[in-house]
C-alpha cells in the first residue's frame, strides 16, 4: 500500500516536472518567436535628390515612410540625400554594390552603364504620364527593365512620376532652331542627344548644381522639372524666358532601385509590402505634381516676373523630327535599346489610337463652347 502511494507521489512528481519541462519549452519557443518577429530589418536609401527637396526628395522620403509603417517596422528604412552618404550620380553604383540597400532616381542618369535604361525615364514626344505606367505595368515594360539591370544585380521600379514637364529655362529667347546652335543646356538622357543633333550642347549636373551653373554662366539653359520644383530651387533668379511644352520629358518616370540580394532575402510578405509600397509612392508623386504646379507656375510670373513662352511651332517640328531620328540611332546601336524601343513603338500605337478617341477627343470636348 505504501509502495503504491509512494510509486504515485512519484510518478504525479515526474508528471509534474515533465509538465513543467514542457511548459518551459513551449515558453522558451513563443519566446524566440516573439524575438524573431521583433527583428528590425535596416535599409540605406541613397537619392539623387538634394536633402529635403519638394516633389522628388520628398516623394523618396514618402516611400522611406511607407515601407516603414506598411511593414509594421519590421522594415526601417534611412534616407540619405544627394551626397550625405554617396554622390547623387553614384546612386546605381552604390546599391549595385549593396552599399545601399535601395535608391532613388531616375533611369537616364545611368545611359552611360546601360544605353537602353534612359527609355524608362522619358522619351522625347514619346508617353505621358498614364501612358508610360500603362507600359511599364501591363504593356511588357517592367520585364525589360528588369532585364536590363540584372546584370548589376537590381530590380528597378517605378517611384513616382512629374508628368508633362516645362521645356525648360533659357537666358535668350528661343525664335527658331539656330537658337539652339552652341547653347550649352544642363539636359539629360534622351533630350539631351536630341539637343545635340540640333547643334547644343547637353550637359548632365545632379539638381544640386544646377542653379550655381545656370547663374554664373557656365551653362546658358537648364531643364529641370516644372514650376513646383522649379520654384523651390529658384531658378527665376538666374533666367527669365521659361519655355513650354516640355518636349523631351512629357512624362518622366522616377526609379526606386532594390540591390536584389537584398531584396530577396525579405520574406515574402516584406517583398509584397516594398513592392506595394513603391507601386503607392508612383501614383502619390503624380498626384501632388498635378495639383500645385498651377498655383506655383502663377507664382512664378505674377510675383517674380518671370517670361512664360510657348516654343514656335516650327521649332517643335524640327525637334520632333530629331527626336525621331536620333531614337533610331540610339537603338541601332544597342541590342537590348533596340528591343526596348521596338515594344515602345507597338504599345505606343496601340496607346495612341485609344487616346485618339478617349484623352484627346474627351479634352477636345471639354473646350467647346
Amino acid at each position: 500500500m505504501i509502495k503504491i502511494k509512494t510509486w504515485g507521489k512519484l510518478a504525479l512528481v515526474g508528471l509534474t516536472a515533465a509538465t513543467l519541462v514542457a511548459c518551459g519549452g513551449s515558453e522558451e519557443k513563443e519566446t524566440a518567436k516573439v524575438e524573431k518577429k521583433a527583428e528590425v530589418i535596416n535599409w540605406k536609401m541613397v537619392t539623387t535628390w538634394p536633402k529635403n527637396f519638394p516633389g522628388l526628395g520628398t516623394g523618396a522620403e514618402n516611400l522611406a515612410k511607407s515601407i516603414n509603417e506598411m511593414s509594421n517596422g519590421r522594415i526601417n528604412v534611412k534616407v540619405y540625400a544627394a551626397g550625405e552618404l554617396v554622390p547623387a550620380l553614384e546612386v546605381f553604383d552604390a546599391v549595385s554594390r549593396g552599399t545601399a540597400q535601395m535608391g532613388h532616381g531616375a533611369a537616364y542618369y545611368w545611359k552611360g552603364k546601360a544605353p537602353a535604361a534612359q527609355f524608362f525615364t522619358a522619351v522625347p514626344f514619346g508617353f505621358t504620364a498614364q501612358e508610360i505606367n500603362s507600359w511599364i505595368h501591363h504593356g511588357g515594360g517592367l520585364k525589360l527593365w528588369e532585364e536590363i539591370y540584372a546584370p548589376f544585380n537590381l530590380i528597378p521600379m517605378a517611384a513616382g512620376n512629374t508628368g508633362v514637364q516645362m521645356g525648360g529655362w533659357f537666358n535668350k529667347e528661343i525664335n527658331s532652331l539656330e537658337d539652339f546652335q552652341g547653347l550649352k543646356m544642363r539636359i539629360p538622357g534622351l533630350g539631351g542627344e536630341v539637343l545635340k543633333k540640333v547643334g547644343g550642347t547637353p550637359i548632365n549636373l545632379p539638381g544640386g548644381e544646377i542653379f550655381t551653373s545656370l547663374q554664373t554662366g557656365a551653362i546658358d539653359a537648364t531643364e529641370w522639372v516644372g514650376p513646383y520644383n522649379d520654384l523651390a530651387f529658384g531658378l527665376y533668379k538666374a533666367a527669365k524666358f521659361y519655355y513650354y511644352p516640355g518636349w523631351h520629358e512629357p512624362g518622366s518616370t522616377m526609379e526606386a532601385l532594390y540591390n536584389k540580394e537584398a531584396f530577396e532575402a525579405l520574406p515574402k510578405d516584406l517583398q509584397l509590402i516594398v513592392r506595394a509600397a513603391t507601386r503607392q509612392a508612383n501614383a502619390e508623386m503624380l498626384d501632388e505634381f498635378t495639383a500645385l504646379n498651377n498655383s506655383a507656375l502663377q507664382t512664378l510670373i505674377n510675383e517674380h516676373n518671370v517670361t512664360l513662352k510657348p516654343f514656335p511651332d516650327d521649332v517643335l517640328s524640327a525637334l520632333k523630327k530629331a527626336s525621331t531620328e536620333t531614337l533610331e540611332e540610339v537603338a541601332a546601336a544597342d541590342p537590348m535599346s533596340q528591343k526596348v524601343y521596338d515594344s515602345f513603338k507597338e504599345f505606343g500605337a496601340k496607346v495612341r489610337a485609344w487616346h485618339e478617341v478617349s484623352e484627346r477627343a474627351y479634352i477636345n470636348a471639354r473646350e467647346l463652347e
